[in-house]
């Protein structure tokens, strides 16, 4: 029996959280869902790590103040230089707590800002992702669904868009994450014949040095304290256990 060709489709995040590189891990095809409108202050322009004293903080990407009404697509930054410096200023803490892979999530860090010359926020989202799946040793090859020129019907429900993009690029099977399992109508993709599978949330737990652990931090966090090696073998073993 031939393997069912499975399709991932996501906003593009900055730098997220390991949950969503389980899901990249997962796919055949990803496509960056970049026609819908661009939501503030979501984790398309923002993520999370430690704070140096207690909890953690945002490291985020300043866009345009009215992006808000515009796609995701065209959402541009401001000032880019500006956030890649503030955001090596934010991370100087783990360097003086130990982490021992610092330096390469530095690197990993400007080699984003440096491949993402568009000024476009979504550019610079799959930069972060194509720069942390080169590092994970984690095939991607992202297609912008605004670049695919697909004719799709009229979408009148959330979940009716990764059914149609779905159907459009026949994939058999669609891969989402365990949230937003309401927004989908299963008997509309049983009628197409695609099956509509969801992942688990991740649970992977390290060692913070003096800090204390925070579960779902951006996967920066996850790189400054583990090596790739690590990482990747967890996301291959639950691939194994949940495909």
């Amino acid at each position: 029996m031939s393997k069912k060709m499975t399709l991932g489709i996501m906003q593009p995040y900055f730098f997220p959280y390991l949950g969503y590189f389980d899901l990249i891990n997962r796919t055949d095809r990803w496509i960056v869902f970049d026609v819908v409108r661009y939501a503030p202050k979501s984790w398309m322009n923002r993520n999370r790590i430690l704070h140096p004293i207690e909890g953690w903080q945002y490291v985020s990407l300043p866009v345009d103040r009215h992006a808000g009404a515009g796609l995701i697509r065209d959402v541009p930054l401001l000032d880019p230089q500006a956030a890649h410096d503030k955001i090596q200023g934010q991370i100087q803490h783990y360097r003086s707590a130990g982490a021992p892979f610092f330096h390469a999530v530095s690197a990993l860090i400007s080699a984003t800002f440096a491949d993402a010359a568009s000024g476009l926020l979504r550019d610079m989202n799959v930069a972060s992702l194509a720069a942390t799946c080169a590092y994970l040793d984690l095939p991607f090859h992202p297609e912008n669904l605004s670049d695919l020129d697909l004719e799709l019907p009229e979408i009148d429900h959330a979940g009716q868009w990764a059914l149609e993009i779905s159907n459009a690029l026949g994939a058999q099977r669609y891969l989402n994450p365990p949230g937003g399992k309401d927004i989908f109508r299963p008997q509309d993709w049983e009628r197409h014949g695609i099956e509509l599978a969801f992942t688990s949330m991740v649970s992977f737990s390290y060692a913070t040095g003096r800090h204390q652990f925070v579960e779902h931090l951006s996967i920066l966090d996850v790189l400054m304290w583990n090596p790739p090696g690590r990482v990747k073998a967890y996301l291959d073993s639950r691939k194994q256990v949940e495909a």
